[in-house]
């Protein structure tokens, strides 16, 4: 006889009341995926390393143009999400988003730097975020040195999808301008 598990899934409401109550503390390395409250994977050395190289060049060559957040949430309400990608470009507030957390509009690119965490990104993640309707998407694969670049495209519904390796420069939707090589990110 099979038992059948079933399960709860939390709003973002709910969520952030297990926060006020101290059920959950910033030392749970957890976030809200589809309802459901997921423990984060441990962040190896080369991961970090970058996810500081992406931090810096997008500090040194967007300036005060953005906010550079790292590791922070992104509210996806509508999707009972609050992901936490290892970066976020947000459009620049004075009050660095210190009433509310940013929402998709608010988003210019989310960036996951993927090491252990591959089938959870591309899985649950980016269909997460392509529901969410985010600008810009950036996969960042730290064992194939290659950054999967999901955008939307301003002149139809459709979502871009590019493939950038060692040797190749991208840009961010938003600033065709400001160019990065492959090479910076990986190091």
């Amino acid at each position: 006889m099979a038992v059948e598990l079933k399960r709860r899934r939390f709003t973002v409401d709910e969520y952030h009341r297990m926060v006020e109550a101290g059920i959950l503390t910033a030392d749970d390395r957890v976030e809200l995926l589809d309802g459901e409250i997921v423990e984060m994977a441990p962040i190896g050395p080369r991961h970090a390393s970058i996810a500081d190289r992406l931090t810096r060049l997008f500090t040194s060559r967007l300036g005060e143009r953005v906010i550079v957040r790292v590791g922070g949430p992104v509210l996806l309400a509508a999707e009972d999400s609050e992901p936490q990608p290892d970066l976020t470009l947000l459009r620049f507030r004075a009050d660095f988003y210190a009433a509310a957390h940013p929402e998709p509009a608010d988003a210019l690119l989310v960036v996951e730097v993927m090491d252990t965490t591959v089938h959870r990104d591309r899985r649950v993640k980016l269909p997460l975020y392509g529901r969410a309707s985010l600008a810009e998407v950036w996969l960042v694969d730290v064992r194939s040195e290659r950054v999967d670049v999901y955008r939307r495209s301003m002149t139809s519904p459709d979502v871009v999808h590019e493939i950038v390796r060692r040797g190749d420069r991208l840009t961010i939707g938003a600033f065709p301008e400001v160019p990065f090589e492959v090479d910076e990110i990986f190091g």
